[in-house]
């Protein structure tokens, strides 16, 4: 075939970026234009990445068509009809014809059209056999081999089907070689990242791999199945019939033979290997039904449901939300009265600890109540990662199958906390002392708040735990006794601040210590570990204060009730007590005496809070909760309240600036240290809605804007708060917090950053609308 020139001048095809910079590459030559290297080179001319493109095919009507589009400025089926002067060449063409084209190449690169230093990369999707074949060629490999592969494809091939858009968001991974140079490197990163895609290093026999799992054996099983069934006597039937997994799951079976022949020659090792260890696990699943083991082969399908979830959250460092709602927003409109009957979710405090100790306990523990909230399902997670099988949530139901105290297996991955401080903080004590090394590692909130505050009391205890940074942030990397040839010790530990986290994770941690665990704390704390420990038959001894551990009980399961959350029930609590006119019943809330702060600071503010129906649930308390608007007055908070109530300050913020006066918070350091710092953000949030707050060191004084009654009569019709747009910094309390807000507000609140609410209360604003609210949940 002949060489084919562009007749249209270079001018009027070039397209610069829209920074109008000079273009990454004079000449691109891309030989192949099949999906990949059509799509590639769109995206170079769209992005303005190149002087001139070129290429070589041995199909002429695709070149022809490609220089009618103006794609291309020249084209050939002889690589040195076009090649010369090419700073880059891309090699697209089936991995077997790979050594032919390096040949071709070094030929360029030996008469003179090629620089030495040219840069040639590859999109293949295996890498040793590439660079095999370049070593076949050249006697030295060139400064400018770069070999890569774009993570992305489509269901239809060739030159038609290609995309400029085909990379965004798409992973390329780059293989850097000791030969390459680091110039070379660097440019064909930039080009990739220029067409929207994320650049990965790899080694080549990694990366073969990962690919051979992930990609290759999947097609493989695709052409299998169509294959087997289609060899069926009734396979019109078969395909006739078959449902949207099977049309799902042999899509890829449409894909090119001859390049799938290709890959699963060129990366036979890795496929064989991936195909032997499949063969294990089909085994494994074909005996579990044959056994008709029902525990077994739903913890099986369970685990596999979740994880898929949960990977794509992990990768993206994300809590367990929609994705599409991670910039969501509250608009809300300003109403006046809330009232109703409702009940909360589950206590997010239980549910973790349910989860723990279930998993812990020797036989089957079911769970009613629990909170699917996304806080919770990270603990749940972590230990169908450690091998527990778990059935559900389904409705708030679990059922736990126990593994024993000393069941759980090592993570073949990082456990992902999402968001959830409770969940790596008790898990470290957890972890700390199992025989197993593991690595805790959260989202990017989670990731930046303090974990030395458990990791330093249990090096105490003989743990051999590091965090990360200065600041001793996660990830956690916890290495365990196998490695570090004893058991934990038992401690006495005299807390600095009274704090429920910390203190569970040594008394956990305690639980397989020699001796006894001894934790002191300054104030009371919530005390739902040692009531759930006592709940499966294990002995706390409770002092005042102090509480202890021996090491060495086992835990045995059983029922677990989990009642409603009262941090959650805070909210509407204040909701009521601020509105005019209003009275709300929520019900069967958890009441533990250690969580009832809330209850105490509102009924010092004079708020009018009633208790009916108190029974026990699974050994906790329990109570329906009813409010009703109220004349609440500023106080001084008693400091022996604030651990009582750490979690409802936020919104408790808002209840002090309704109050007639000033209300002063001391001793509440913990919050700078929660989601966010929550004294500083709750402060300017109050500041934006018009409220005079001045921040201390350990609080906040609240010059409160409420005005008390006449004969007292209830005033709750003037506003407080006016309008404004509220930053959440994605802390979920913050965001409900100023929610409750707009009952007192004269214009429009629009809160930024809600999408955490799920962390501890999913279907908040559906709940708060229920009962008269007016909140607008608006996705990005």
């Amino acid at each position: 075939m002949q060489k084919i020139n562009h007749a249209v001048n270079l001018q009027t095809v070039t397209k610069l970026t829209p920074s109008s910079t000079q273009p990454l590459f004079q000449q691109v030559c891309v030989i192949g234009l099949g999906l990949i290297g059509a799509s590639l080179a769109q995206a170079i001319k769209d992005n303005g990445l190149a002087e001139r493109i070129v290429a070589v095919d041995r199909h002429e009507p695709s070149l022809e068509e490609a220089i009618q589009h103006g794609l291309l400025d020249a084209g050939s089926s002889v690589l040195n009809d076009v090649i010369s002067d090419s700073d880059l060449i891309v090699i697209a063409v089936p991995v077997q014809a790979a050594q032919a084209v390096f040949i071709d190449i070094k030929n360029a690169m030996d008469s003179g059209l090629l620089a030495t230093d040219c840069i040639i990369t590859d999109v293949c999707s295996t890498k040793v056999n590439i660079i095999d074949a370049a070593k076949t060629v050249f006697e030295t490999l060139p400064v400018g081999l770069v070999p890569a592969h774009p993570i992305a494809g489509a269901e239809n091939s060739g030159y038609h089907a290609r995309r400029a858009t085909l990379f965004v968001n798409h992973s390329v991974i780059v293989c850097e070689l000791p030969t390459t140079s680091h110039v070379a490197i660097a440019k064909l990163s930039q080009l990739w990242e220029a067409v929207g895609a994320s650049v990965m290093p790899m080694d080549a026999a990694h990366h073969d791999s990962i690919l051979a799992h992930t990609s290759h054996l999947p097609h493989l099983l695709a052409f299998n199945l169509v294959e087997q069934l289609a060899s069926h006597d009734d396979n019109l039937d078969i395909f006739r019939y078959a449902a949207g997994g099977f049309r799902d799951f042999t899509r890829i079976a449409a894909s090119d033979p001859k390049m799938w022949h290709d890959i699963f020659f060129a990366n036979q090792n890795a496929i064989v290997s991936a195909l032997d260890e499949y063969s294990v696990y089909l085994n494994d699943i074909r005996q579990l039904i044959i056994d008709k083991d029902s525990t077994a082969l739903m913890g099986l399908l369970g685990r596999a449901q979740a994880a898929r979830r949960h990977f794509g959250h992990m990768l993206a460092s994300t809590p367990y939300t929609d994705t599409s709602a991670m910039s969501a927003s509250y608009n809300i409109t300003p109403s006046n009265t809330v009232s109703g009957t409702i009940a909360i979710p589950g206590d997010k405090s239980i549910s973790h600890r349910s989860i723990m100790l279930g998993s812990l306990a020797t036989g089957v523990t079911k769970v009613t109540g629990f909170l699917e909230g996304e806080d919770a399902l990270a603990t749940l997670q972590a230990f169908r990662d450690m091998g527990v099988t778990i059935e559900g949530p389904d409705n708030g139901n679990l059922t736990i199958h126990g593994v024993g105290m000393n069941g759980l297996k090592p993570s073949k991955t990082p456990l992902y906390m999402g968001n959830s401080g409770t969940s790596m903080r008790l898990l470290s004590g957890i972890l700390a002392a199992q025989a197993f090394d593991s690595v805790l590692t959260g989202d990017t909130s989670l990731n930046k708040r303090p974990m030395e505050r458990v990791a330093a009391p249990l090096r105490e205890m003989g743990a051999v735990i590091q965090s990360t940074g200065q600041k001793g942030t996660a990830p956690l990397s916890i290495t365990g006794r196998d490695s570090v040839g004893k058991l934990l010790q038992g401690v006495e530990y005299d807390m600095p601040v009274a704090s429920a986290q910390i203190k569970s994770c040594l008394l956990l941690a305690g639980l397989w210590a020699e001796g006894t665990t001894t934790v002191t704390q300054p104030e009371v704390s919530r005390d739902h570990t040692e009531r759930m420990l006592s709940a499966f038959g294990y002995p706390v001894t409770v002092d005042g204060n102090r509480i202890s551990v021996e090491g060495g009980g086992t835990l045995t399961g059983g029922n677990i009730a989990v009642p409603a959350d009262i941090s959650s029930a805070a909210f509407f609590m204040v909701a009521a007590a601020i509105s005019q006119g209003s009275e709300l019943t929520l019900k069967q809330v958890g009441i533990n005496p250690t969580r009832t702060g809330i209850i105490d600071i509102l009924k010092l503010m004079q708020a009018d809070i009633s208790l009916s129906n108190e029974t026990h649930v699974g050994g906790e308390p329990v109570a329906d909760i009813t409010i009703r608007s109220s004349n609440l007055v500023g106080i001084e908070i008693p400091e022996y309240l604030v651990p009582l109530a750490i979690d409802e300050f936020p919104v408790l913020f808002i209840a002090a600036s309704c109050a007639q006066g000033r209300t002063v918070l001391t001793g509440a350091k913990e919050l700078r240290v929660k989601e966010s710092d929550r004294i500083a953000v709750m402060a300017e949030g109050l500041q934006t809605l018009g409220v005079d707050c001045t921040v201390t060191e350990d609080g906040l004084i609240i010059e409160g804007k409420g005005v008390v009654g006449q004969s007292n009569e209830v005033n709750n019709s003037q506003t407080v708060f006016g309008g404004g747009h509220i930053v959440s910094h994605h802390d979920h309390r913050i965001a409900m917090s100023f929610a409750v807000a707009s009952l007192r507000a004269s214009k429009q609140i629009t809160i930024e950053g809600v999408e955490t609410v799920n962390t501890s209360f999913p279907g908040f604003a559906e709940l708060a609308n229920q009962i008269g609210m007016s909140i607008d949940v608006v996705s990005a």
